[in-house]
C-alpha cells in the first residue's frame, strides 16, 4: 500500500438496530462512511470526516483504529449517535426502515482538517448535497481540487434538494446511485438512456447499483457490467453499497490512475468487498478478513465471468 494516495471520506457513522431471518442485532456499528472506510482501508490509507455523539461505543472507535482510518477529521460531541432500525424481508428484497433518529448527525457540518484539503481522492457518502457542497468548497479552497471526487445520493435528495444536487453533479467526477434513483433524477426508464442524460449533467462515469444484480459502469470508455458475486449465505446486506464504493474507490487511490481500465477492475474490487460485507450483520466480517481473502474473491470473480471468444 506504500504508494497508495490517501483517501478521504465524509458521511454517516452510526447505531443501527438489524432484524434479518438470521437474528436481530442492537445498536452495531453503522453508517455509510464506516462501511466505506473500512472496506477501502484494505486498499488505501482512509481519512475519515463525520460527528458521533457521546454515547459512541469505544469498540467501534477501535475497528477504525485497527484498520489504520485517520480519524483527525472524526467529531465527537454531547449528544446520541445517529441511529437507524430495520427489518428486511426473508428473502433480503426489500427492507422497512422502523425507526431513524439524526441526533447528533442534524447540526452536522463537516470540517476538514486544514492538512486533509489537498486530500486526491474524494468519495461524498449519501449526506444533504449542501454539504456534499461545502467539503468541496474546502478542499478547493487552496487552490487544490482533488483529483477524482465521487458521491453518493438517494431519492430524498432527488427530490427535495434537486437544485443542490444538480450544482453538485456539475463538479463531481463521478456519481454512484442505485437504479431506481437513477430513473428518478433522469427522467428516463431505460437505464442506458438514464446514464447518458446524468453524465450530461456533469459526472463522466455514472454506476448505477442493482442490488444482486450487481452495478453497471457508463464511462467514457463505454459500458461494462459487474456482477455481484453469488453468495449462498447472506446474513445483512445494509453496508453491500458502501462497502462496493469503498472498494471502488479504494482501488482508484491505491493504483493513483483512473483509466477506463483500472475503473474498470475497481468495479470488481467493489463488488469483491460488497461479497464480503453481506456474509454477516454490521461491519463484523470485515474483522475476520485479509488481503489474501480478497485476493482469492477477485481470482473467483474472473473464474465468474471468464469465456472464450469465437469466430462464428
Amino acid at each position: 500500500m506504500s504508494k497508495a494516495s490517501p483517501l478521504l471520506v465524509v458521511g454517516s457513522i452510526g447505531l443501527d438496530t438489524v432484524e434479518t431471518r438470521l437474528g436481530k442485532r442492537a445498536d452495531v456499528l453503522g453508517g455509510a462512511a464506516s462501511y466505506f472506510s473500512v472496506a477501502a482501508s484494505f486498499l488505501a490509507p482512509v481519512r475519515l470526516v463525520g460527528v458521533v455523539g457521546s454515547d459512541f461505543p469505544p469498540a467501534h472507535t477501535e475497528l477504525f483504529q485497527a484498520h489504520q482510518v485517520d480519524l483527525a477529521g472524526l467529531e465527537r460531541v454531547a449528544g446520541r449517535t445517529f441511529r437507524w432500525s430495520g427489518v428486511y424481508a426473508p428473502d433480503f428484497s426489500t427492507r422497512t426502515t422502523l425507526d431513524t433518529q439524526l441526533n447528533v448527525f442534524s447540526d452536522f457540518r463537516p470540517k476538514l482538517p486544514a492538512a486533509w484539503a489537498d486530500s486526491p481522492y474524494l468519495f461524498l457518502a449519501n449526506i444533504d448535497p449542501t454539504l456534499q457542497l461545502s467539503v468541496l468548497d474546502q478542499t478547493e479552497k487552496q487552490g487544490q481540487k482533488p483529483r477524482f471526487v465521487a458521491c453518493d445520493t438517494m431519492n430524498f435528495w432527488i427530490e427535495g434538494r434537486r437544485s443542490e444536487l444538480l450544482r453538485l453533479l456539475a463538479r463531481v467526477d463521478m456519481l454512484l446511485l442505485n437504479d431506481e434513483e437513477a430513473r428518478q433524477l433522469s427522467g428516463e426508464a431505460n437505464l442506458p438512456a438514464a446514464a447518458r442524460a446524468i453524465r450530461a449533467l456533469g459526472p463522466r462515469a455514472v454506476v448505477i447499483k442493482r442490488g444482486d444484480a450487481g452495478a453497471l459502469l457508463f464511462h467514457e470508455g463505454g459500458v461494462f457490467a459487474a456482477p455481484a458475486f453469488p453468495i449462498e449465505n447472506v446474513v445483512d446486506p445494509t453496508g453491500a453499497g458502501d462497502s462496493f464504493a469503498g472498494g471502488f474507490m479504494g482501488w482508484l487511490a491505491r493504483e493513483g490512475d483512473t483509466s477506463p481500465a483500472t475503473i474498470r477492475t475497481a468495479m470488481i474490487l467493489g463488488s469483491v468487498l460488497a461479497s464480503f460485507s453481506v456474509e454477516d450483520f454490521s461491519l463484523d466480517r470485515f474483522r475476520r478478513l485479509d488481503v489474501s481473502q480478497i485476493r482469492e474473491r477477485f481470482a473467483a470473480f474472473a473464474d465468474l465471468v471468464h469465456f472464450e471468444k469465437i469466430k462464428l
